[in-house]
């Protein structure tokens, strides 16, 4: 690991100012994907700008309809928090199978968004459910559509600084993950919801190069919400990623399966 200068702010402005004024900076939330790299020399910030003392950045409230979770807050808070189990249950699921307890202890839901790791289980919420990912640049937000774009690419400027993440409250929703056994993380996920508009979202992670929606899907629940709406209805493999631990077809086999998982669960 090389040297760095690191940094405590207590404002996000004071965040920003330090990453400005970086030759190559990196803001440091929970840690679990910046530190193995720099471990390994896969990242050499010449700075390091830790967010952990800036209180604005945590913390979980309801606003009109929505459940608002700070940028900083730790996966383990979003699982056990109370608001988020009783307006957003399948969101405190999700969080409660990320990693294993010292990942869900330190990862923060905002650093797993900026990283944007194609097989996060986050992403997928927040592209079912529509969130909008409020920034220090954009405190109206960017919609979810428009966050991800790319492997390790989103929306956010090189300076730019997520403060919280708005979850409007479906009717219902579900996630269902495979999960590669030694990592937590999402050969496929896909989480099915609902919203309050009788609109159907189904996202999936672990499958792409970056989170992404099922239009098929999405239009043959919005026709009739049950298992066997979806029969039939397939990914195309050739626009799947493939790797150690599954194929592309294997992968969109696992979309099916999750998919229909997702719905029997909340249809049931």
């Amino acid at each position: 690991m090389e040297s760095f200068t690191f940094h405590r702010p207590k404002t996000v402005e004071a965040a920003a100012a330090a990453l400005r004024e970086a030759d190559e900076g990196k803001l440091l939330a929970g840690g679990q994907s910046l530190i193995p790299l720099m471990k390994l020399d896969m990242a050499q910030p010449t700075d390091l700008i830790s967010l952990a003392d800036i209180d604005a950045l945590r913390g979980i409230c309801e606003d009109k309809g929505a459940v608002v979770i700070g940028a900083n807050t730790t996966h383990d808070e979003v699982a056990r928090s109370e608001a988020v189990q009783a307006k957003i249950p399948s969101l405190a699921a999700l969080a409660g199978q990320i990693g294993d307890p010292q990942v869900r202890n330190r990862g923060t839901l905002g650093g797993s968004l900026a990283h944007a790791d194609p097989a996060a289980d986050y992403p997928a919420a927040v592209l079912a459910l529509g969130a909008t990912i409020h920034t220090d640049a954009r405190p109206d937000g960017v919609a979810a559509d428009s966050f991800f774009k790319g492997l390790f690419e989103t929306d956010l400027d090189e300076h730019e600084i997520i403060t919280s993440v708005s979850f409007p409250a479906p009717k219902r929703a579900h996630y269902a993950k495979f999960a590669s056994p030694a990592s937590k993380y999402a050969i496929a996920g896909v989480m099915v919801a609902e919203l309050q508009d009788g609109s159907v979202r189904v996202a999936v992670t672990g499958a792409g190069e970056h989170v992404f929606r099922v239009g098929d899907m999405e239009q043959a629940l919005a026709k009739e919400f049950s298992v066997a709406a979806l029969e039939g209805v397939t990914v195309d493999a050739e626009e799947l990623r493939g790797d150690i631990e599954a194929g592309a077809e294997y992968r969109a086999h696992l979309i099916g399966v999750m998919a229909r998982r997702a719905v029997a669960a909340l249809a049931g």
